[in-house]
């Protein structure tokens, strides 16, 4: 008999040369980009903010060892923390110690709920998304990654979770509010990863932009021009400390209903993903596989301080762009986000979130493949309707609504052709 080898398949792959310099190089970036992504995400779940970086980290590893997206990185995530603050702020004070115990619990629950799924033929289910709603989705993820940062890209006041229409409006509005410091190191960054993207090969651009706008951030804080400037705050220890949920009868009888709405929207988010990301690498995807494997994340999570996570768009974005080529990416950006966050987590402050809004904005345009738009669009009516209809519902809507009413879009519009 054959010997069964106990590690992923895609070990072997990182014995062609480049691929565990490519992947490092790729983690790096990643590491430096989730920081103050991380510390955001949490303080929008109402967690203190170090909970951020522990969801950014065991989720991270479990996931990339035992899924089949290759590409794909799990961790704290925009829509989810979100949710949590929604489903959780009614039961207990944001940011108290109960609220943390429910936030780890739901996370253990969620875990469950989503190993059920995964061992049953629902999870089948997720292969066969088609492919125009994946585009439409995926070109929709990308309006909303722009959206999102343009606050942080032109340092406008402004509330979080805007819509899109909602940007625009208060944009016209305030475009003359814009502050000019900030603005200057977002526009400096994303010239530097233009300029060194031809090199990415060599040295990941998006790292390099990080620098060049965190470099420049500098220079005006010298000057005596950086006044108003942003700039991550100053970080706990990236150590997750061990965790227990709370099984008592009567918080699992709470938790009920926001694990079940938790669970539906992390897998909508993290299938979702994996399979766009699949389809534009022209890699395959297990989805049982993938459910299987974010469900023993959530629940390894739960034992290592972290809130429920899922498949994050901007961080698998930063990561295809900055050259990943095996899941060691996204481990090697968990390890060293803990390496940075204890080794220098002095340094780390004077990271500019303008630098990393730039960034972002970088890997949404990415994101958005014409030459693949076009080419569904040219499939006939029911290709092109269904991803024009996701990529509106994706801008709209809640992303788990966007990709269940574009399925149901789609099988309309094809038994009408019937």
């Amino acid at each position: 008999m054959p010997a069964v080898s106990l590690l992923p398949e895609w070990f072997s792959e990182l014995r062609r040369p480049g691929v565990i310099r490519a992947d490092l190089a790729a983690g790096l970036t990643g590491a430096v980009v989730v920081l103050p992504q991380a510390l955001a995400f949490a303080t929008l779940a109402g967690m203190p903010p170090q909970y951020g970086l522990y969801t950014a980290i065991v989720p991270c590893i479990i996931a990339a060892l035992l899924g089949s997206s290759r590409l794909m990185v799990t961790g704290p995530a925009n829509a989810i923390s979100l949710t949590v603050l929604a489903l959780l702020a009614p039961l207990a004070t944001p940011g108290s110690a109960a609220y943390v115990t429910l936030a780890i619990t739901l996370s253990f629950m969620v875990g469950v709920l989503q190993l059920a799924v995964g061992l049953t033929p629902v999870a089948r289910l997720v292969d066969r998304v088609p492919h125009s709603v994946i585009i439409g989705f995926t070109a929709g993820a990308a309006v909303l990654i722009i959206n999102s940062q343009v606050r942080t890209l032109l340092g406008l006041d402004w509330p979080r979770g805007l819509s899109v229409f909602e940007t625009l409006a208060k944009l016209a509005h305030d475009i003359g509010k814009v502050h000019l410091p900030t603005a200057a190191v977002a526009g400096l960054t994303i010239l530097v990863c233009v300029l060194a993207k031809p090199w990415n090969r060599r040295v990941p651009y998006m790292l390099v932009g990080v620098v060049g706008g965190g470099l420049g951030a500098a220079g005006l804080v010298a000057i005596g021009a950086g006044e108003g400037l942003a700039f991550t705050d100053e970080l706990a220890s990236a150590l997750p400390p061990l965790s227990m949920p709370d099984l008592s009868p009567a918080t699992l009888q709470m938790l009920a209903m926001p694990a079940l709405v938790m669970t539906l929207l992390a897998l909508a988010e993290a299938v979702s993903i994996a399979r766009a990301i699949a389809q534009r690498a022209g890699q395959p995807l297990d989805g049982p596989r993938e459910v299987r494997a974010q469900a023993f994340a959530n629940l390894a999570g739960s034992a290592f301080s972290a809130y429920p996570a899922s498949g994050s768009f901007n961080r698998s974005g930063v990561n295809i762009e900055a050259g990943a080529v095996t899941p060691l990416s996204a481990i090697s950006a968990a390890l060293l986000l803990m390496l940075v966050v204890t080794l220098v987590s002095p340094l780390a402050r004077w990271l500019p979130l303008a630098a990393v809004a730039g960034v972002l904005l970088m890997v949404a345009v990415a994101l958005i493949d014409l030459r693949e738009i076009r080419a569904v669009a040219a499939e006939g009516a029911a290709s092109a309707v269904s991803m024009a209809v996701t990529f509106a519902l994706t801008v709209t809507v809640s992303l788990e609504w966007a990709i269940l009413l574009g399925l149901l879009c789609h099988a309309v519009v094809v038994r009408l052709k019937r």
